[in-house]
């Protein structure tokens, strides 16, 4: 999944396929995916689960170092989690009927902007 991952550029140049971290849930929290991430040079920011915590102290000095944890970067994902689940609140987002990448780019585009225009009219003080 993570080989997929392309991030594009704002001038010209071939898309990134390298992020500088990733934001997951602790189902995420395993040696494999952490080791893979290690490998390609990409920062975790994913909470260790409580049963892998015990496990490491239980082993004492053999069971290693706590995981890096950046609990800043971490809240940044719920930001990100709270956008897309406005997004999957327009039918065409959530179900993608379209056929076509570029036509479901701009069915997310008008969707964003409908958020966009509903938050910044709720934001206004009433008049009357």
């Amino acid at each position: 999944m993570l080989g997929q991952v392309r991030i594009k550029r704002c001038g010209i140049g071939r898309d990134r396929v390298r992020p500088g971290r990733v934001l997951a849930d602790k189902a995420y929290s395993s040696r494999a995916i952490r080791a893979h991430l290690r490998r390609r040079g990409i920062k975790a920011v994913i909470p260790e689960k409580t049963d892998q915590q015990k496990w490491r102290k239980r082993r004492g000095a053999a069971g290693g170092r706590p995981v890096a944890f950046d609990s800043q970067a971490y809240k940044d994902r719920n930001v990100v989690e709270r956008c897309i689940s406005k997004l999957k609140q327009f039918r065409a987002v959530a179900t993608r009927y379209d056929k076509r990448a570029f036509v479901y780019d701009g069915t997310i585009d008008v969707a964003s902007i409908k958020i966009w225009l509903r938050d910044l009219t709720q934001d206004l003080p009433d008049t009357a």
